[in-house]
C-alpha cells in the first residue's frame, strides 16, 4: 500500500484507500444503488457487502463533499436560481429546495416539511451565510414565498419571478430523481438531506457542459476533476 493510501482517514479499515474510495465514486456519480456497486466490485474480484459500501458512502462521502465546497468557496456564480420540488416520503410531502449558479453549480439545498415563506427564509439564511455574500440576482418561479423571504433578508437584491427563466434551477432535480426511482423512495427526510448534501458537491466537481466543449477539453476537465478526487480521497494516482 503506498503512503498517500495510509492517510488517518482510512485508519482500522481493512481494504486500501483506493477502493473505498472508488466505491463511493461509482455511487454517488453514476445512479447506481448499493448492491449495483457491490456486484461491479465483485466482478473486479472485491468483495464487499452493500451494508459495507453504505457505511463508507456516509463516512467518507461527508468528508470528500466537505472538502469539494470548502475548495469550491467564493468560486460559485452571482446568479441565484431557487427552486423547490416535492418528495413524497412515507406517504407525506417533503420539499426539497435546491439553489444553483447561473452554470448550473449547486449552491445548496435543504429539505423543508413546509413550502412558504418562512422555508424560504431559511433556505437564504443558509445560502448566505455559506456564500459568504449576496447574489447580483435572484431567478425563482412564481412562488410568492421566495419574494417575501428576500424583501427580510436581501432588498436590495434584483429578483426575476419568472417560470420560464428557472429551467436550470428545475432541471437540477433530475439526478435526484433518478435516484429516488433506484433507490425506490427515500426513506425519510433526514435520509434525503444526507444524500443530497453528499451527492450535490461531488456532481459539482463533474460537472462541466458537454455541448460547449470540444472532446479534447471535455478530457482535460475529466482528467482534472479526477486528479483533484484523487487529492481529496488521498488516493495515489494510477
Amino acid at each position: 500500500m503506498s503512503e498517500v493510501a495510509r492517510d488517518p482517514l482510512y485508519r482500522r479499515h481493512r481494504f486500501p484507500a483506493e477502493i473505498i474510495a472508488h466505491a463511493v465514486w461509482l455511487y454517488f456519480r453514476f445512479p447506481l444503488s448499493l448492491r449495483m456497486v457491490e456486484d461491479m466490485l465483485a466482478a473486479r474480484g472485491i468483495i464487499v457487502t452493500h451494508q459495507t459500501i453504505r457505511s463508507w458512502a456516509e463516512k467518507f462521502g461527508r468528508h470528500f463533499a466537505r472538502e469539494i465546497k470548502r475548495r469550491s468557496a467564493g468560486c460559485l456564480g452571482d446568479k441565484w436560481h431557487l427552486d423547490e420540488c416535492v418528495v413524497a416520503i412515507n406517504g407525506k410531502k417533503q420539499w426539497l429546495w435546491r439553489a444553483v449558479d447561473q452554470d448550473g453549480f449547486v449552491l445548496d439545498v435543504l429539505v423543508q416539511s413546509r413550502r412558504n415563506a418562512k422555508a424560504a427564509k431559511r433556505l437564504m439564511r443558509k445560502l448566505l451565510k455559506a456564500q459568504g455574500r449576496t447574489p447580483r440576482v435572484m431567478i425563482t418561479d412564481k412562488l410568492r414565498s421566495y419574494d417575501a423571504a428576500r424583501r427580510d433578508l436581501m432588498p436590495g437584491v434584483e429578483h426575476r419571478s419568472h417560470k420560464g427563466l428557472n429551467n436550470r434551477a428545475e432541471n437540477s432535480h433530475q439526478p435526484t430523481r433518478r435516484r429516488e426511482r433506484t433507490m425506490k423512495r427515500f426513506k425519510s427526510a433526514r435520509q434525503l438531506q444526507r444524500f443530497v448534501s453528499i451527492h450535490d458537491p461531488i456532481a459539482n466537481l463533474f460537472h462541466f457542459s458537454r455541448n460547449t466543449l470540444s472532446s479534447a477539453q471535455h478530457r482535460d476537465l475529466r482528467n482534472a476533476a479526477m486528479q483533484i478526487w484523487n487529492k481529496i480521497a488521498c488516493v495515489a494516482p494510477a
